[in-house]
């Protein structure tokens, strides 16, 4: 059976360029890069370059690059480390649409004393630059908002928004694992704080993230333990993880241009073709502004678990939303903030392309997507009747 894969939000396949790269230090290249010996050292050094090369793909300074171990732990650094570093203030300000892995975070530390709020998108998942503005105080402790969407692709005003939160002086961090190495990011014209990225986002193995922070950004550690990453996070390196997300970065920034080309071609022959041939199809999120790998498309009236399931039947992975979700029977917290009808927010199926996918893939689900759907459809005891 044929296997086409379009849920590379959830995570993506290993570069060739990757597993090459982290074999020695797998085998013969194993020193402890704290080590004071010669081995620890030559280990070391690798790590420096792999700094290197993950700073220069978003044109940052090395010395601001902090290994993690995914970007649920940098999303936790941020927000729990600014807090931890500005006692004084305990106002977290954030969307509605955000990650779990800030959304939780942001929550818990609600229980803990800090409130929290939640600025609300528009039917296409934009923010309001306004609302931004108006619910900084002089409480607010740090910003974070995403700098694109990871289930709907949207991508959002974060040239502006950090500017704003530097006139007021207030933290700025974003949830950047969808968008680093798909568009352009400059921190040095872009004055964000912190920036978060995951490397199985870069065709690397999971378990390796990285942090941005901005040089004299007020933020402790917490988590404990040990000197590495200049006292900013203890525990032992991953290295082996740590070179691959260096090639990673690397590559993902020779293929960028192919990520809004040729990548972005295939995602709108895709989403051109389901929403003609598929009733009652609707696209959620704004149609321009979003990555150009993600089409999230609503089939109305029936069930986005039963697509999948059908669609896996057929060989063809995608998504119904986040992958840390998507265990729930709850409908996506994202499209019910887009204000999405009862009908079609339980269908909403996400398409997430990569720089290995082809052309003959899309045709594939082309081909097969419609009749399930039209299966489905029959199936439904919505259709033609009052949904409530």
């Amino acid at each position: 059976m044929k296997e086409v894969y379009f849920d590379n939000n959830a995570t993506t396949q290993i570069a060739p360029e990757v597993a090459e790269a982290i074999q020695p230090f797998l085998t013969t290249e194993y020193g402890n890069p704290s080590s004071m010996h010669n081995i620890g050292g030559r280990i070391k050094k690798h790590i420096d370059k792999a700094r290197e090369q993950v700073a220069a793909l978003i044109n940052a300074d090395p010395d601001e690059i902090l290994f993690t171990s995914c970007g649920t732990e940098s999303n936790n650094t941020a927000l729990r480390g600014t807090l931890l570093a500005q006692p004084g203030k305990r106002h977290i300000l954030t969307s509605k649409v955000e990650h779990p892995a800030v959304l939780e975070v942001a929550t818990y530390l609600g229980t803990r004393g800090a409130r929290v709020t939640q600025l609300f998108v528009d039917s296409d998942g934009l923010l309001n630059l306004d609302d931004v503005r108006e619910a900084i105080t002089d409480e607010t402790a740090i910003v974070s908002v995403m700098w694109a969407n990871n289930e709907t692709g949207v991508i959002f005003p974060i040239q502006e928004i950090a500017e704003i939160c530097a006139e007021k002086g207030v933290v700025f961090h974003t949830d950047a694992v969808q968008a680093v190495g798909k568009i352009p990011i400059d921190v040095k014209k872009t004055p964000v704080n912190m920036l978060s990225l995951s490397g199985h986002k870069l065709h690397t193995p999971k378990g390796i993230g990285a942090l941005y922070i901005r040089k004299k950004t007020p933020l402790k550690p917490f988590m404990l333990g040990g000197h590495q990453e200049r006292g900013r996070r203890a525990g032992t390196e991953n290295v082996p993880f740590i070179v691959g997300l260096g090639v990673a970065a690397d590559e993902a920034a020779k293929y960028m241009d192919d990520e809004n080309t040729r990548v972005r071609a295939l995602r709108d022959k895709l989403e051109n073709a389901l929403m003609k041939t598929c009733p009652d199809a609707r696209r959620n999120g704004h149609k321009e502004l979003r990555l150009p790998n993600t089409s999230n498309i609503s089939f109305e009236f029936i069930e986005g678990e039963a697509i999948l399931l059908l669609m896996d039947a057929e060989g063809i992975a995608a998504s119904s939303g986040s992958a840390c979700t998507s265990g729930s029977l709850e409908p996506s917290h994202v499209i019910r903030a887009l204000g999405v009808p009862f009908t079609a927010v339980h269908g909403s199926t996400r398409f997430s392309l990569s720089r290995y996918n082809t052309e003959d893939e899309v045709d594939y689900v082309i081909e097969k997507v419609p009749p399930i759907v039209e299966k489905l459809r029959k199936m439904s005891p919505f259709v033609g009747g009052d949904v409530y």
